[in-house]
């Protein structure tokens, strides 16, 4: 049950956090003759304004939460997750002074406080159910700030004691290029799919997934009537070739004694040849199979690689036949990485360039390799070509379906870099924060490139040495917008 006291804060909380910060923070634009002429006035008008529809809102907002809480509403802590909230203490996560004590402080000297509960008196959950630890007014509800907008914060040490810190906008050779995503996959050209020669019957596995394989190592024994019959025929054909050899040379020695005919020479000749032929015919057939694996029709299952068996599908007693797939193995020493790229960056692209990529799966690593291959091809669906980058793949890191980004090394240039903290999004539009001086930031529009490392690439907007806002930026940003929590308190010229 609300105290006396937490309902007059509840009527009243939301002009006091106007009056707060219009206490903290004084928002000049630039310098402009008009600007000088009105500014006195429409800062009058805008406090007026803020007046009322704080007290509006304060009154809606009670209501909204005497109502909430006739039909057991939900809290804010319900509701955290989803929309930026500190599931923790019920607050706007950004302006949670329980998680950011520095922020108390500020809170403290605009006299937005409330002592009881260690939270600013505005947000409080407890004091002011109705507004969920949020402002009465959504921030970047009307409008994104104006490119060269100026904040300037009126008393000395805010800026630290709202923690607030820059870094400065750094220069990185070699950014840009193509970026795209990337896949990773088995190198085609050492990827073996070992089927049965001859259709038979499984009778022992000498290797399973996983096990590595040197080439021409044992994968399986195969029982094959089919290979029984052939080498039965062998035997036969290698008994046949003997005795037409034999006949041949007995017809040559009679003709050589005036006894026999050219044509019985020519005959037993052509029978030799026949016999010979069929014999190196089935010979061929048989040494595919690979070596012998005991009894008639017993043959071995080979690999033609060294590598890894990655796929077993023979299991003894199984009938097979040679269209089946049964084992499969694969050289991981080399990979391939797949990029697709999109086919208006195809123009730009080409064989031998180099490409940089960074997979989800090795996070902090970074590889490096050339471009092989570019298919003729685009996708008709993805509208992307297929770019192949082979990858070395000694210590066994890599492995298929990895995904993660490339560049590709087109039209490489300097580049500005900036924390991504940095980059604040108001109303659809990037902004950044540059720092003029100790109490004044310049708001500035800014256009972004590829993301690396934590880092973010400025295009347009911002130039290499300036200091930019990272910590407290949001709370800059909260001040350019029109009847945000800074409403009142800023001037765009």
């Amino acid at each position: 049950m609300r105290t006396r006291a937490g309902v007059r804060r509840m009527g009243g909380g939301r002009a006091r956090w106007c009056m707060a910060w219009a206490l903290a923070v004084l928002v000049v634009g630039m310098a402009c003759g008009c600007a000088r002429r009105g500014g006195e006035e429409r800062q009058v008008a805008d406090r007026e304004a803020v007046g009322r529809v704080g007290g509006e809102a304060a009154g809606e907002g009670a209501r909204e939460g005497e109502g909430k809480a006739r039909e057991g509403g939900e809290t804010a802590g319900e509701k955290g997750a989803a929309e930026g909230m500190c599931k923790e203490h019920g607050v706007l996560e950004v302006l949670c002074t329980k998680c950011h004590p520095k922020l108390a402080a500020v809170f403290q000297a605009k006299g937005d406080w409330c002592g009881e509960h260690g939270l600013p008196e505005s947000i409080c959950p407890i004091c002011h159910p109705e507004r969920g630890g949020k402002p009465a007014v959504e921030v970047g509800a009307d409008g994104a700030p104006a490119d060269g907008l100026k904040v300037r914060l009126k008393k000395k040490g805010t800026a630290a004691q709202a923690g607030i810190e820059t870094v400065k906008a750094v220069v990185r050779e070699g950014a840009g290029g193509v970026v795209t995503t990337a896949r990773v996959l088995y190198d085609g050209t050492r990827l073996a799919q070992v089927n049965a020669r001859s259709a038979g019957v499984v009778r022992g596995l000498k290797a399973e997934v996983g096990t590595r394989v040197k080439k021409g190592e044992t994968l399986a024994v195969i029982d094959s009537a089919e290979v029984g019959a052939d080498r039965a025929r062998l035997g036969a054909l290698r008994s046949r070739v003997e005795v037409a050899e034999q006949h041949y040379q007995r017809e040559k020695a009679l003709l050589e004694e005036g006894v026999g005919s050219q044509k019985s020479v020519l005959a037993a000749r052509q029978e030799v040849d026949a016999a010979r032929g069929e014999h190196a015919a089935i010979a061929a057939a048989l040494s595919v199979l690979g070596g012998s694996g005991g009894g008639a029709g017993g043959y071995t299952l080979t690999s033609p690689i060294a590598g890894v068996v990655t796929e077993r599908n023979a299991t003894i007693g199984r009938m097979v036949n040679t269209e089946q797939v049964l084992f499969e193995v694969v050289d991981t020493s080399w990979m391939w990485a797949e990029l697709e790229v999109p086919e208006g960056e195809l123009s730009v692209v080409a064989a031998g360039q180099g490409v940089t990529l960074t997979l989800d799966g090795l996070p902090g690593r970074t590889l490096k390799g050339e471009i092989t291959y570019i298919a003729p091809a685009v996708d008709p669906h993805t509208r992307t070509a297929r770019v192949r980058v082979p990858l070395a793949n000694e210590d066994g890191a890599l492995r298929a379906n990895l995904y993660g980004q490339g560049r590709i090394a087109a039209g490489v240039r300097e580049a500005v870099m900036v924390p991504e903290a940095a980059i604040q999004r108001a109303k659809g539009v990037l902004v950044a924060f540059v720092k003029v001086s100790e109490e004044e930031f310049e708001t500035r529009r800014v256009e972004i490139g590829v993301r690396e490392g934590g880092l973010t690439e400025v295009t347009r907007g911002l130039r290499a040495g300036e200091a930019v806002v990272t910590q407290g930026s949001f709370l800059l940003k909260t001040e350019t917008l029109k009847e945000s929590i800074g409403a009142g308190c800023c001037e765009v010229d």
